[in-house]
């Protein structure tokens, strides 16, 4: 599983976010941004992202994500 794969599940999963995935081999780095995420907690966001991944997650194609970073629109760096 690379990169732009996971990205595809990603952006598939959560629509109308922008999504940014890095991979270093080991582990994979999110960053999300879209409206889905307003008023809700960073963990909650985050659940929301791992759960677009969760059955890849479960059968090993993704090892480990390292990060999940979770905006809106507004709160984008």
């Amino acid at each position: 599983m690379n990169a732009e794969e996971v990205k595809a599940r990603l952006v598939e999963g959560l629509p109308d976010c922008e999504v940014t995935v890095e991979f270093d081999g080991y582990y994979f780095n999110i960053i999300a941004v879209g409206e889905v995420f307003q008023g809700l907690r960073k963990v909650q966001r985050q659940q929301k992202v791992l759960g677009v991944l969760h059955d890849l997650i479960t059968s090993g194609e993704i090892h480990a994500v390292k990060e999940v970073q979770t905006y809106t629109p507004d709160e984008k760096p």
